[in-house]
C-alpha cells in the first residue's frame, strides 16, 4: 500500500474511533490532514472574530506552513494509529 492510500484509510478510519479527541488532537487531526491534501495554507483568516472555531482550524494548519505533503501524511497515519490503540 503507497502512501496516499494509507492516508486515506486512515482518513476512513478516523471516523470509527473508540472514544471522541480531545479538541487539541482534533485540530491536530484536521491541519495534518489539510497539509497532507493540500499543502501549505492557502486564503485569507477568517474575517468573523467570533468564529472562534474557523479561527483555530486555519491557525492550526497555518502552523504547518513547508511541511511536506508526504511528511503530513506520515504523521496523520502515525496519529490516527496511535487513536486506534496501534
Amino acid at each position: 500500500m503507497d502512501l496516499r492510500q494509507e492516508f486515506e484509510a486512515a482518513a476512513t478510519a478516523s471516523k470509527t474511533l473508540p472514544s471522541k479527541p480531545d479538541n487539541e488532537t482534533l485540530l491536530q487531526l484536521y491541519s495534518l490532514y489539510k497539509q497532507g491534501n493540500e499543502g501549505d495554507v492557502n486564503g485569507e483568516a477568517p474575517s468573523n472574530p467570533f468564529d472562534f472555531v474557523a479561527k483555530a482550524k486555519y491557525n492550526a494548519w497555518e502552523e504547518l506552513k513547508g511541511k511536506s505533503k508526504e511528511a503530513a501524511m506520515q504523521e496523520y497515519i502515525q496519529l490516527v494509529n496511535k487513536l486506534q490503540g496501534k
